[in-house]
Order: C-alpha cells, then structure tokens, then sequence
C-alpha cells in the first residue's frame, strides 16, 4: 500500500500501526510527535493506531531553529508557571555543530532554549538527534513554531511540539513560542494570524509566548488574548540591528504592565551585540530571547559569555536607576575645602 509521508507519497509494506511504522524507519517513539491525518497520536496509542492507505503521517522531532552575583540582587524571571533564574532565553539552531550548541548554551547559562519542530533532519548525517545534546533535566525546552505562516499550521506545529515533550517528560510541553510569519522577506509577523493562533492556543491549554512586531495596539491585543508573555522584535529576526524603534517597547511596557506589573515583556529578535542586550534591559523589558546573535558570531562561544553577562549588567542597571541626563556638568568632589 502507499502513504504519505512527511509530505511524500511512499510504499510501505506490512506496517499495520504506527510503532511498526517507527521501527521500520530506525525511530525512537520517544523521541517523535506523530501526527495522522491531521491528529496527533500519543504515544501510548502508537501500538494500536492503524494506518491505512492513502493516509496523511507527518512524524517530528526538535532541530535547532546567569548566574553570578548579580543574580543575587534580583528577583526570578516568571513567566506562567516557570521561574528562572537567568532571564536570557537562547535557541538552538545555525550552530556549526551540535557540540558547539551545547558548549554556547552552557556557557550563556540559559535555563530555557527555543527549538523548532521539524519533519525533516530527524538526524543528522552521523545519525545524532539534538535531543542527545540538551540536558532535558536542567533546561526547560520552549517548542516553536517558526516558519509557520497560518494560524491552522501554527497551532499543529503547537500541539506536535506538545506530544513530543510529554512524551520525553519534559516541563516545557505546556509552553509554546508562537510565530506566525506574515512575509518570508522581512520575517515579520502576521497579525490577524497571530491573534487568532493566540486564542485558540490558549483555549487549547497553551502558556503562549507569542513574538509579535513592537506595535504597542497588536500587543494590548494579544496580552487581552491570553498571551502568557508578549514577545516583541526589537528589529527583524536575524538582522543584527538591535532596538530599532524604543520609544514603542517603553510604550509597550506602560501598557502590559498598567495592571500587573508583573507581566513579562520579553524581546525577541533583531539583538547582534552585547550592548543591544543591555539597552533591551535597561527599558525595563524582563529578557531577552535570541539565536543567531550568538550562534552567527565570528566567536560564537565569546559572545554567548558576553550576552549573559549584558543581560546581567542590563537588568541590574535598570533596577538600580540611572542618574537623570542634563545640559551642563555637574562635579562629582566637593568644591568646598580648595587651596587657592
């Protein structure tokens, strides 16, 4: 008979369930999300869930898409239902290796990290999935839907991403980090898509991280949703152009945090530099999420240590209160007390 799978029409012979299906392709049901005709199978159904002829099988996996004193003098990051010490979230993906990967976020001191869920590269060519290099019982993985462009394929991509974690029993299967792109170009998001994956995500049972442009009504908007944390781009994903527009992040935060000042802002996209960080922090944005600044550095390792360190120098310049700017100089010694 034939099926289609991951999107290929193929001839199977003999594979009645979805385990068979599995073992035939050398995969570990643990470390996959199966979807049939459009419905997630859960693992303990694998067994004897029956695959007929002509069926839709899509099966996915994750690719890759502080500490100090410092830490000492601030509160925990929550967001949802988690709390984290370090408020850099980094991901996984343009890593050169996965052992490279593992060595940045380790570094970076992250104890929650974005992967994308995929269909294809469910391993690479030596035959190794990124699972085997997170530490699944330190870091709080955040699936995402990135390179979704409807709201229906966003929230598929949500409730695969969900199935797989449950199943490797990791906490970050109730979380989602929501992109709903509207144009390949600028990567920037779609609105109406986006708001209308919000609201059904978060009726689904999602914590919903949702990256959103830094357009201060679509963020209300959102935050009104459900949204457990709006997730604005300081510039487009990847450019390296940092806080492109601040005054509408401050607004941003006058918004969301009106009623609870608690709500985590965080930015996401467009940081290159340590100091892009810092500025993010210094508005008052509770972290900051990023990929590529690290992982397409000339010193990916250097620059995961620098980003840690100006999340750290960001937050506490903001907590500490920085001295008001003025026309003229004003001496820091006393004028009292001079020779002449």
């Amino acid at each position: 008979m034939y099926i289609f799978l991951n999107g290929k029409k193929q001839n199977v012979t003999d594979l009645v369930t979805v385990d068979r299906l599995l073992d035939h392709l050398k995969l570990e049901s643990r470390k996959v999300a199966v979807e049939l005709n459009k419905k997630v199978i859960p693992l303990k159904d694998h067994g004897h869930t029956s695959i007929n002829e002509g069926d839709y099988v899509e099966v996915v996996t994750l690719v890759g898409g502080g500490s100090g004193e410092g830490l000492k003098m601030d509160t925990p990051l929550k967001i949802g239902k988690f709390e984290f010490k370090s408020r850099l979230i980094t991901g996984t993906g343009k890593y050169s290796t996965l052992e490279q990967m593992k060595y940045c976020l380790d570094l970076s001191e992250c104890e929650a990290t974005t992967v994308a869920v995929r269909r294809e590269r469910l391993v690479d060519k030596q035959g190794r999935s990124i699972l085997d290099f997170l530490d699944l019982k330190k870091l709080v993985i955040l699936p995402n839907t990135a390179g979704c462009y409807s709201a229906e394929d966003a929230v598929r991509h949500a409730r695969l991403g969900r199935e797989l974690l449950r199943n490797l029993e990791n906490p970050g299967s109730e979380w989602v980090k929501l992109e709903c792109l509207g144009d390949p170009k600028t990567l920037l998001p779609d609105p109406f898509e986006t708001l209308k994956a919000t609201e059904i995500l978060v009726n689904d049972g999602f914590q919903v991280l949702v990256y959103t442009s830094d357009d201060p009504i679509l963020a209300r908007n959102l935050q009104k949703a459900g949204a457990t944390s709006v997730m604005p781009a300081g510039s487009p994903i990847g450019s390296g152009q940092g806080i492109l527009n601040p005054n509408n992040i401050r607004i941003i935060l006058e918004f969301l945090k009106g009623e609870n000042p608690d709500y985590p802002v965080i930015v996401d996209a467009g940081v290159g530099s340590a100091s892009d960080v810092a500025k993010a922090m210094e508005l008052g944005c509770d972290g900051v999420l990023l990929n590529t600044a690290i992982s397409g550095a000339k010193f990916p390792e250097k620059m995961a240590l620098a980003m840690r360190w100006a999340c750290i120098a960001g937050r506490l310049s903001y907590l500490a209160g920085r001295i008001p700017k003025k026309l003229y100089a004003q001496a820091s010694s006393p004028s009292e007390g001079l020779i002449f």
